[in-house]
């Protein structure tokens, strides 16, 4: 366990370093019996403590954020078997779904799209997933 995990009676909660997960009491991403559920993503480095330009940068972004995140809880984006995916503008579905498509080619996870308003108007897409590490689980 390292400063960006908790853990309480068996369930590790991981943290990505945002302020929104300080402020508004949440985990990135919270593990219990091998089952992973990660929190809505953005395309934020939360290192650099900046947003991607556009849809693509930001989908790219949340990868990256969603595999350190389940990394830390010990699984992959081979892991993940549920995909949720808000998009803001229509226009950005394929930018969106190419870097999904590469991401999962071969996973398949079950996946959903839509259309949303999201908090911030610079923010294109938002992402959450739900991973299993263990199938007896």
């Amino acid at each position: 366990m390292n400063d960006n995990t908790r853990q309480h009676q068996g369930r590790q909660a991981i943290y990505s370093g945002s302020e929104y997960e300080r402020t508004y009491s949440y985990a990135r991403a919270v593990a219990l019996n091998g089952h992973i559920r990660l929190s809505g993503t953005t395309g934020y480095d939360y290192v650099a403590d900046v947003l991607a330009d556009g849809a693509q940068a930001q989908t790219e972004q949340i990868f990256r954020n969603a595999g350190h995140a389940l990394g830390q809880a010990g699984a992959t984006l081979r892991d993940v078997v549920r995909v949720r995916i808000y998009i803001a503008r229509v226009e950005d579905y394929d930018a969106v779904m190419d870097v999904y498509a590469a991401a999962f080619r071969g996973v398949d996870p079950a996946c959903t799209t839509v259309q949303a308003g999201l908090f911030d108007p610079a923010i294109r897409v938002e992402i959450d997933m739900d991973a299993i590490v263990d199938a007896t689980a």
